[in-house]
């Protein structure tokens, strides 16, 4: 019999994930100098990891509630992640567009390398959560 909290919990933590993996790669395609595309990229950031952190905290804390708690752990540890990371890359990309504001050229490949980084993590999440889903929905007996 599947653990419908649980698997439910995890729809509810993929949904931004799976947004961001399909959003994120359209930064790619612009240029990052333009202040207006630099500021939407940010401000995607920060709506993934907020709705990813308080997404986790919800999620950790209804499967918490029917007693898993080594899940609740797993999923609230993406919370804790997802809110640091928030807190990390809205403060290097800040101090990238101010540099970049300034004239250095090389911030620019900074937000790259950001972006890059943001959606490498993403990535790596995604698959964890998704290969653990069978785990996930099982009831443990």
């Amino acid at each position: 019999m599947p653990d419908n909290v649980a698997l439910f919990a995890t729809i509810i933590l993929l949904l931004p994930m799976i947004y961001f993996l399909l959003a994120a790669p359209a930064f790619l395609l612009v240029k990052l100098d333009v202040r207006p595309v630099a500021q939407l990229l940010r401000a995607m950031f920060s709506g993934y990891f907020l709705t990813l952190a308080i997404a986790g905290a919800i999620g950790a804390f209804a499967v918490a509630l029917t007693g898993r708690l080594a899940l609740a752990i797993g999923i609230g540890l993406i919370a804790v992640f997802a809110a640091s990371s928030r807190r990390w890359f809205l403060r290097q990309m800040d101090a990238r567009l101010s540099e970049k504001d300034a004239g250095d050229a090389d911030a620019v490949r900074g937000l790259r390398r950001l972006h890059w980084g943001g959606m490498l993590s993403n990535a790596l999440q995604l698959v964890v959560v998704v290969a653990s889903i069978p785990y996930i929905a099982v009831v443990p007996t």
